[in-house]
């Protein structure tokens, strides 16, 4: 089977069907050429979305992203009957069902794409895929592996020298990679967020449409997958509320008020350990920072002070991103003047002495949060998080992807509507029910 041009294919992964439809049609007006009833979709609306789309776009070519795993043949002929033309089979699946699926196409007239998800060695299964009778090769780069930044399409030219399939290639892609990902060998270019995400859908799917045709890179609307030397830049972008979502509601370090607002900074962290008072941490602290460094005190919640407009001084100096102060902090109208990023426990005018004690660089607890030297810290007006020096790079790109959803969401506010109807809250209350 020949593709004789690369097929753009949106895939809806939403949960509620009107969001879905109202953006398929956005998406086909951009040119798109295959629609996408994602899984997410099938799962929450069941095969009602599949003919819903079918209903809604009678000509367009209906994809059914069922996962199949099991009773092949029942699964691929239900989605068909529901109005899908292609209908995916997961390459993990075992081989016998991968084969009732084919059987089940032919018989219902619907494709089959096999999906090469978490599949090692594609190469025995791609084979024995082509002598029983599937359609399509479909590689998926997981959503929650793009959030860790990798994004290649090795894979895709390895499958391009081993088979005639068609190869569909999802996960990541937009205009600034889709022409890259057709140069691999894909011909089918499976676009996800960058579409449904968008608050322009038909412009983001046009642009696509537009770079697979010509080869071209076009830059993308949507933010490229964060990568370790970018993260201060994603983190400029969106809000510590943004962050705690990501970090699945991650609590905030509380006990802490900002000097001022609006206010807002990034940073690793440069944690220092001292009592209440003892400034002599907290300064030496200045002198071992790096520009773009935050500073993070933990001085038992208590005065005296340990930080005030000299040492802020010091840091502006240095070129440091913020001060936080679990603990005194004092000279505040004269760091308000400065506009030094600082948060603290308690004001006071009174000094501490510089007595050496405590530690730099050292693990240190607040209000139940461990913050370890190299750690990443946020604050704005919402308050302070600490993501982990080890999960950052992940944080930040779901940070992103939070971002550029609430984005889409208040485009679909303003046409006229409500967050409780877009989202369709009632539907998705918890129902009460017995606790196990």
């Amino acid at each position: 089977m020949e593709i004789n041009k690369p097929i753009l294919q949106v895939a809806l992964d939403f949960v509620d069907l009107k969001r879905a439809i109202t953006l398929a049609g956005e998406a086909l007006s951009g040119g798109c050429d295959w629609i996408e009833a994602g899984t997410p979709l099938i799962k929450s609306e069941g095969l009602n979305s599949i003919r819903e789309l079918r209903r809604n776009f009678p000509q367009a070519v209906i994809v059914a992203d069922m996962k199949i795993m099991d009773v092949g043949r029942t699964e691929v002929e239900i989605a068909a009957k529901a109005g899908a033309n292609i209908v995916c089979v997961l390459g993990c699946a075992h081989i016998e069902t991968i084969k009732e699926c084919v059987e089940a196409g032919k018989n219902y007239g619907a494709k089959i794409m096999i999906d090469l998800l978490e599949v090692k060695n594609p190469t025995e299964l791609i084979k024995t895929a082509e002598k029983i009778g599937v359609d399509y090769i479909g590689v998926h780069i997981p959503i929650d592996e793009q959030m860790t930044g990798k994004i290649s399409f090795e894979m895709v030219s390895r499958i391009a020298k081993i088979t005639k399939l068609p190869i569909a290639i999802a996960g990541g892609i937009n205009s600034s990679n889709a022409a890259d990902a057709v140069k691999a060998g894909a011909s089918i270019i499976i676009a996800g967020g960058s579409i449904t995400k968008s608050t322009n859908a038909k412009k983001a799917a046009s642009e696509i449409k537009r770079a697979i045709t010509n080869r071209i890179k076009i830059k993308s609307q949507e933010f490229n997958r964060v990568k370790t030397h970018d993260v201060l830049d994603a983190l400029n972008k969106v809000s510590v509320a943004n962050i705690s979502d990501a970090m699945h509601r991650g609590l905030p370090v509380n006990g802490l008020k900002p000097l001022f607002t609006p206010v807002k900074f990034s940073g690793k962290a440069i944690t220092v350990r001292t009592c209440p008072g003892d400034w002599a941490k907290p300064v030496q602290a200045i002198d071992l920072a790096n520009p773009g460094d935050v500073i993070v005190i933990d001085a038992a919640g208590a005065g005296p002070a340990v930080w005030g407009e000299l040492a802020t001084t010091s840091a502006m100096q240095k070129k440091i991103a913020g001060v936080i102060v679990y603990g005194a902090i004092r000279d505040v109208a004269d760091i308000r003047k400065l506009k030094f990023p600082a948060f603290a426990s308690v004001i006071t005018p009174q000094a501490g002495e510089p007595k050496g004690l405590g530690e730099i660089n050292v693990p240190i607890t607040i209000s139940g949060i461990k913050i370890m030297p190299g750690d990443w810290i946020m604050a704005d007006d919402d308050g302070v998080m600490v993501i982990p020096r080890d999960t950052v790079v992940e944080t930040a790109n779901r940070a992103m992807d939070i971002l550029e959803r609430e984005n889409r969401l208040r485009v679909e506010i303003k046409r006229g509507s409500t967050l409780s109807k877009v989202t369709n809250l009632l539907k998705w209350e918890k129902k009460s029910g017995c606790e196990a």
